[in-house]
């Protein structure tokens, strides 16, 4: 956030979930707090490498169906994280170059990093906005999302391994109905979501780890991820583990277990 100054604080004392996802992906854009948050969530729940990586896989294959199968042209990204290429809009353009996309997340250090976002196909375009999605109001006035994203036409909404991070007590399902109101017929919607449903002591662990490192989480059952489709049509093979939605032929998947993953994935299209 900024200070009255108008110098960015980016809260580098404390532990943001986008920078220790980060650290589980291998990347170098996370600091002690961070690293010392993941250490002890990696302690309770060692398989949270591979969910993440996991995790990632899966955001590349969906939204290759998404540019490719179904030609989505518009993507907003909220909880977007530190760019870890290739980013969504690299494999969006790389299918569509004319595709925009407009990338959200409330981490400040994100936006120090938002030019590697920015690095749109010379076809497409790209923006960052910074805001909460607790705020969904805020989000969509945003003058950066209005001017790259024309909303009475299909937008593809990503929210990958972000709305556990937003408990009941937060308005979860409100504010996704929110988002979803605000788009057209023809738009997508793209979720992962930890669940209590494979490892239901290693995941309240987890969250437990999260909590004490000041992130709030609600790991979900599969009924609950499924509350956040209502209203819109299931793309095959419906709400599934991660590493189980449409696994590439020389993807790993095989070897991967649902436990692992800990994650449920879905996508679905407004009527």
């Amino acid at each position: 956030m900024a200070r009255e100054d108008g110098v960015v604080d980016l809260e580098l004392d404390r532990a943001h979930s986008a920078r220790m996802y980060d650290y589980f992906l291998g990347g170098t854009t996370n600091f002690p707090a961070d690293r010392e948050a993941a250490a002890r969530a990696m302690t309770v729940f060692p398989s949270i490498l591979a969910t993440a990586r996991i995790n990632r896989r899966f955001m590349h294959r969906s939204t290759r169906l998404l540019a490719g199968d179904l030609g989505m042209t518009q993507f907003l990204d909220i909880g977007t994280g530190i760019p870890t290429s290739p980013n969504l809009h690299e494999v969006a353009q790389g299918l569509r170059p004319r595709a925009h996309v407009v990338y959200t997340d409330n981490d400040p250090i994100v936006l120090t990093h938002a030019r590697a976002l920015l690095e749109s196909h010379p076809a497409g375009r790209t923006a960052y906005v910074q805001a909460d999605v607790t705020d969904p109001e805020a989000l969509l006035a945003s003058p950066a999302l209005l001017d790259t994203l024309d909303l009475s036409r299909p937008v593809a909404l990503s929210l990958n391994a972000l709305l556990h991070f937003v408990p009941d007590d937060r308005g979860a399902h409100h504010i996704v109905d929110r988002l979803k109101s605000a788009l057209s017929s023809g738009s997508t919607l793209t979720i992962t979501h930890a669940t209590p449903d494979f490892d239901p002591e290693g995941i309240q662990r987890l969250t437990t780890a999260y909590q004490a490192a000041g992130t709030p989480g609600q790991a979900r059952t599969r009924d609950e991820v499924a509350r956040f489709f209502d209203g819109w049509h299931l793309l095959r093979p419906g709400i599934t583990a991660t590493h189980l939605w449409r696994p590439d032929p020389e993807d790993d998947s095989t070897t991967v277990t649902s436990t692992e993953a800990s994650c449920y994935a879905g996508v679905a299209q407004k009527p």
